[in-house]
């Protein structure tokens, strides 16, 4: 969430700064309601002032002597209950003004930083660099993944969809516990790496997919349970950063660092005929998370550091990638800087996003109320949050099943994986 201090100090600078985003934001709605709100809020001051006057003097008069029925103390007491009413009506006034302007900041995405590309759209991305172009396969016969998969028996989509719908897969034998090892092996590289593990809830609040800024903006995305104040997570990322909604951390507890590998839920709203086969873009994916709360001074270099815990897993498998420096116009709403990680796959002749890393600076933590205090300094800070796939499991099976692809129609097991799936080839 952005600090409404910001928006009404330098309005036009937040509003270039939105124009920049996909979509469009107007400030000036916020801006009037804020006028009144502070309007109303020295009016009720006043009145209170003259209040806490009017009781003062009125004890002080009495206890001088004056009689409490006297007309002057009587006159000093309608004016006091005049105020009172005049407060009754302005106090919800004011509370009303507040949740509007509240609302409407949160429909607000976060600014991007200085070092974020301006552009429209995903044409305007920046290649940051490129590795393992010695790994990309030669061979001009591969199949895709969910042709291999379905030869090699290891994926089923006609019955998943017979037990659910579209965009779910069924993974069988082989392929099932290829997912397993890749999930183990990915938790392994990153508690290595000094995340701790959790395995958070599955189903959380509303105040949870507010405060990692999923709502109220993007609420036909998620799934909503029908009888409860209980969504699916969209990712493990709104969990994890939820554990501290609502706390005041002390600073020598930063960094935090967490994983977590989670199946995670999206209706891919607007997507429909969009990779509609494979495992590229479903309802129901699984997917290891890192999250960070960090001190404000160190969120970017956190950031470089987070993006290397990602691609060290596709360095470890030895599956060539990008990294995307994604542009003002393609950027997740409550990111401020996003690195995106691409995945080559042979058999569309594409590098496609098998991880998003995001540094969202303060605008979660606002959201969420989530602080730290700095020994001997007064008051409290925003920590800085950041989050980011480490990785995409679904995503990096298709990469293997492509550029580990034979001619032969097998496919093999990258070197690193092969303890954690006890088998060198499918």
């Amino acid at each position: 969430m952005l600090d409404i201090k910001q928006i009404r100090e330098n309005p036009q600078l937040i509003q270039e700064s939105l124009n920049s985003r996909s979509g469009k934001y107007d400030i000036e709605p916020i801006l009037h309601l804020d006028r009144q709100q502070r309007e109303l809020e020295a009016t009720r001051s006043q009145l209170q002032a003259r209040s806490n006057e009017i009781g003062k003097l009125v004890g002080q008069k009495i206890k001088s002597g004056t009689d409490a029925q006297s007309t002057e103390i009587q006159t000093l007491r309608n004016e006091g209950n005049s105020i009172k009413a005049q407060l009754s009506e302005l106090e919800p006034q004011e509370k009303n003004l507040k949740a509007e302007i509240e609302q409407l900041v949160l429909a607000l995405p976060n600014l991007p930083s200085d070092s974020t590309p301006i552009g429209k759209s995903e044409d305007d991305n920046v290649e940051v660099r490129r590795w393992g172009d010695e790994y990309i396969p030669q061979n001009s016969q591969i199949l895709p993944h969910w042709e291999i998969g379905e030869k090699l028996g290891i994926l089923n989509v006609e019955r998943a969809v017979k037990v659910a719908q579209s965009r779910f897969v069924t993974l069988m034998g082989a392929g099932a516990a290829l997912e397993r090892a890749l999930i183990q092996f990915m938790l392994t590289l990153q508690t290595q790496a000094g995340y701790v593990e959790v395995s958070p809830p599955m189903l959380v609040n509303t105040d949870s997919l507010t405060a990692t800024g999923q709502l109220p903006k993007f609420a036909e995305e998620s799934f909503k349970c029908a009888d409860d104040d209980l969504w699916l997570i969209p990712t493990a990322e709104v969990p994890l950063t939820n554990l501290y909604r609502g706390e005041i951390l002390a600073a020598e507890d930063l960094p935090i660092y967490h994983c977590a590998y989670t199946p995670c839920f999206r209706r891919e709203a607007g997507s429909y005929g969009r990779d509609m086969r494979g495992l590229i873009r479903l309802h129901q994916f699984n997917k290891v998370e890192l999250v960070k709360l960090v001190h404000p001074s160190s969120s970017f270099a956190e950031l470089e550091k987070l993006v290397g815990n990602a691609e060290a897993i596709l360095q470890a498998l030895k599956l060539p990638y990008r990294v995307i420096n994604l542009c003002t116009g393609d950027m997740g709403f409550s990111a401020a800087k996003t690195y995106d990680l691409e995945v080559w796959l042979p058999s569309s002749g594409k590098y496609r996003e098998i991880s998003s890393c995001s540094n969202t600076v303060d605008f979660q933590a606002r959201r969420g109320d989530i602080r730290f205090k700095e020994a001997g300094k007064k008051g409290t800070q925003f920590v800085h949050t950041l989050n980011g796939s480490g990785l995409a499991v679904g995503r990096t099976m298709a990469a293997i099943l492509e550029n580990y692809q034979q001619p032969d129609g097998t496919v093999l097991i990258p070197q690193a994986l092969q303890p954690f799936l006890g088998r060198e080839v499918l």
